[in-house]
This record gives structure tokens, C-alpha cells and sequence, in this order.
């Protein structure tokens, strides 16, 4: 699996503009996000793992960045150089404000594509957290392609999914509608490895958002190297 496969994928076009529509969602929910979700002690783990399994000063590339918080700060307070993305304009502004030494840009995943933020190479290490849960099941290896290209040899990728056997599925959120996807771990496993990623590291965690409309969830966190 390449970016170069990705490029070639019929469905990217369709699949950005409905992802812009699921900003939409993001756009309305703001900083209520972090009230929902005040307890991120995997996500923060993880990201200790990542921060402290590069040298200092690394690029790291925040995929769906969100607020900035938490791990846009914790990567930046490390000493690493940040670079997060997010589709919502929303939530693009707030990353700004709470992570001022961090360089954000409102951008889909498939704005990566053709070297918007750096070549094949560029990043020592990428957080993908909750982010390509975003997208359907037949995008999900594409994108995970892209992103073993864009690291360096034996570059980190910390990635979370929620525990799920879902394709493009609609839950409410936080007063708004989104699709989701999700995989059991096994199965999450294999696509990693077929996309080029040795699994180094995985973590479970049973989660209750704070919001009564979420429901509760078994977040997967998985720390990999790009082989």
C-alpha cells in the first residue's frame, strides 16, 4: 500500500465532501469537545510513548488535531516540532489558541496528497487519535498507506480507533450526528500490518464520555513502526 495508492482511489473525492459535512458537526460542538471527553488517560500515555520514543525536536504530524488538547501540547511541551490538521475551522482556531508554539492548518487527510506539508519522509512520528475512525472501512488502508509514506524509515505512528465492528455508521454526538467505523482488534491488527506497520505496543481502555448521549466505548490504542 503506497500514497501513490491512494491517489488512485475513486472514492476520495466523494468521501472529502462528506467528511466536510462531518466538520460541520465539529464546527458546532467547539470547545464543548473537551468538556464531553475530560478523561483522556490513554490518549495522554500514548502520547507520552511517542514523545519520549523520538528525539527531541522531531516533526509530528497531529492528524485530526481537534482543540490541540491533549496531545498537540503534550507533543509540543516535549520539545517536538508539531505540525496538526483538522477539517473543522472551529476547531483549527481553538488548536491555535491553547498551543500557540505549534503550526496548524485547516486540511482533510486527503489534502496530504502531493506534498502540501512535506514529501514522503518528512515526519519522524504521527498521532493519529480518533481520527481515521472518521473515514469508511474501504478508505481506512489508503489512508493508512499515505501515512507510512509520509514517515521516515522506521518512523512511530501512535493510532487509537474505538473497539467496533462498524462501517460508516451514524451515532449521535454531542447534540449533532457523525459516521464512524471501526474494527475488532484483530482485525485492526492486520490492517496495520498490511499498510507496513510492525506493532510495538497496545493498549485497551474502557471509556465513559461524560456527555449521556455518547455512549461508552473500548478506545484500542496501538504504537507502531513504520517497517
Amino acid at each position: 500500500m503506497s500514497a501513490k495508492s491512494y491517489d488512485g482511489y475513486e472514492g476520495l473525492n466523494r468521501l472529502a465532501l462528506d467528511r466536510a459535512g462531518q466538520a460541520e458537526a465539529f464546527d458546532a460542538i467547539g470547545d464543548r469537545y473537551d468538556d464531553a471527553f475530560p478523561h483522556k488517560e490513554g490518549q495522554l500515555a500514548s502520547g507520552a510513548w511517542l514523545a519520549g520514543a523520538l528525539p527531541a525536536g522531531s516533526r509530528i504530524l497531529d492528524l485530526g488535531c481537534g482543540t490541540g488538547l491533549p496531545t498537540a501540547r503534550q507533543l509540543s511541551e516535549a520539545g517536538h516540532r508539531v505540525v496538526g490538521i483538522d477539517l473543522s475551522p472551529s476547531m483549527v482556531k481553538l488548536a491555535r489558541d491553547n498551543v500557540p508554539d505549534a503550526e496548524f492548518h485547516r486540511l482533510d487527510i486527503a489534502d496530504l496528497r502531493g506534498g502540501r506539508l512535506g514529501g514522503a519522509g518528512s515526519f519522524d512520528g504521527i498521532a493519529a487519535y480518533f481520527s481515521l475512525l472518521m473515514l469508511p472501512r474501504a478508505e481506512i488502508p489508503y489512508a493508512l498507506g499515505m501515512l507510512h509514506d509520509l514517515l521516515r524509515p522506521e518512523g512511530l505512528l501512535a493510532l487509537s480507533m474505538v473497539e467496533a465492528d462498524v462501517d460508516d455508521f451514524t451515532i449521535p454526538f454531542l447534540g449533532n450526528s457523525i459516521r464512524v467505523s471501526g474494527y475488532l482488534r484483530d482485525d485492526l491488527r492486520r490492517v496495520v500490518h498490511d499498510a507496513g506497520f510492525d506493532v510495538v505496543g497496545e493498549d485497551a481502555y474502557a471509556y465513559a464520555p461524560a456527555s449521556t448521549d455518547v455512549p461508552p466505548e473500548i478506545q484500542l490504542f496501538l504504537h507502531l513502526r513504520s517497517a
